[in-house]
């Protein structure tokens, strides 16, 4: 492959890299995926003696690197808010993501009833998750585990099942079982550490013990 051909190939790469990254909704996503694009851009402005091009797209990775950093690197504030099944900000929060919602869970649709367990899960302050459980006897079913798009890194969830089991063990819950839902939320509950109580039927529930 000549050297020309390769530098176009590099430029159009680079240039979808950077497209792709303004799709994300997930601002560390967007930040990757940009960094990889900006990069790129670099090197082929070096390439092509367009130093403007490389100039402008090496600050962008400086800059992506920063907030990468601070991403990545600054502790985050996490804490679970319980409210009322039939809570008014509940019910705002639920029509707003609605669609967003229906796209992990389809068969999702909210019923207050007392003895739920609603939680919102906070990321400095902000509502960044919802989880909506019904308890029976010492197993939790999960109702709705949602976060909104600019949250999905697994921090909440790891936060929610991982850091604060100890919430679920002093309501006498020793295990948390959730349907699969679409194929993301399904890799999402592996992730989480849940296993199929079926391996063999794609419908079956997963499971997650609280150790």
């Amino acid at each position: 492959m000549q050297a020309q051909s390769f530098y176009e190939i590099l430029g159009y790469v680079a240039s979808v890299l950077v497209a792709v990254s303004l799709m994300m909704s997930s601002i560390l996503r967007l930040r990757l995926i940009n960094l990889v694009g900006s990069l790129a851009f670099t090197v082929y402005g070096l390439a092509i003696h367009a130093y403007p091009v490389a100039a402008v797209n090496g600050l962008i990775v400086l800059i992506n690197l920063y907030y990468l950093y601070r991403m990545l690197g600054t502790k985050e504030f996490f804490r679970l808010l319980r409210v009322e099944p039939g809570s008014e900000y509940l019910r705002f929060f639920l029509a707003y993501h609605a669609a967003e919602i229906g796209r992990f869970l389809p068969d999702f649709a909210h019923t207050p009833a007392d003895g739920q367990l609603t939680l919102f899960v906070l990321r400095d302050m902000m509502p960044a998750g919802l989880f909506i459980g019904e308890q029976d006897g010492s197993r939790l079913c999960v109702t709705l585990d949602f976060v909104i798009p600019q949250y999905r890194d697994f921090k909440i969830g790891r936060y929610l099942f991982r850091e604060q089991a100890a919430f679920f063990r002093e309501r006498g819950i020793s295990e948390i079982v959730s349907d699969p839902g679409n194929a993301q939320h399904e890799a999402y509950l592996r992730k989480m550490g849940f296993v199929p109580s079926d391996p063999s039927n794609r419908a079956a529930a997963y499971r997650l013990a609280i150790g």
